[in-house]
């Protein structure tokens, strides 16, 4: 029994010491964040037997959340010729909207865009931001037109489906320009 009490102190002062050093686990986190972390990890979720999930432009847009084959319809980007149609994937909004599906238990930020998915949201102040708000960018005077979603995770980042070539991944926020500000489901 004392060799246990021993092995408990030592263990729980290493974790002491270590502690400031060490990232906050996703785990932690709530549970939009612990969700966007594993989908990054590649791990297995409803709708994905596992595996990092590449970027397809309109991919998360079926009927039901999740990775699904994308469109070439307003593609510009820059390997050509369009891999949507043959790429099962996530864009940026399909990624923002299966991983509420899953923390919410329901399609709470529904098919379609960006600007879609903005008017099923409120605008928070950066002071009140928390892992699990999303990042939008673009223009929100007159009528908003954005043009990327992240997942905020905290300490400046996001997880982010970027663009095509890349894979669900984490970003600063500052990656990409014209940022609009955060938002939240409430």
């Amino acid at each position: 029994m004392r060799r246990w009490v021993g092995f408990s102190v030592v263990v729980a002062g290493t974790l002491l010491v270590c502690g400031g050093s060490v990232p906050i686990l996703p785990a932690l986190l709530n549970r939009v964040t612990t969700i966007a972390y594993a989908i990054k990890a590649g791990q297995h979720q409803p709708g994905w037997q596992g595996g990092r999930i590449p970027y397809s432009w309109g991919g998360g847009h079926d009927e039901v959340p999740g990775p699904s084959l994308g469109t070439c319809v307003g593609y510009r980007g820059a390997i050509k010729p369009c891999p949507a149609t043959t790429t099962r994937g996530l864009d940026c909004s399909g990624l923002a909207r299966w991983v509420y599906s899953l923390a919410y238990g329901g399609d709470v930020l529904g098919p379609g865009n960006t600007d879609d998915h903005l008017r099923r949201l409120s605008r928070i102040p950066a002071s009140v931001a928390r892992p699990g708000d999303l990042v939008f960018y673009g223009r929100l005077t007159g009528r908003a037109k954005t043009h990327h979603v992240g997942i905020y995770v905290g300490d400046g980042k996001m997880i982010n489906a970027l663009r095509t070539g890349t894979r669900v991944r984490l970003d600063p926020i500052t990656t990409v320009k014209d940022f609009a500000g955060y938002f939240r489901y409430l």
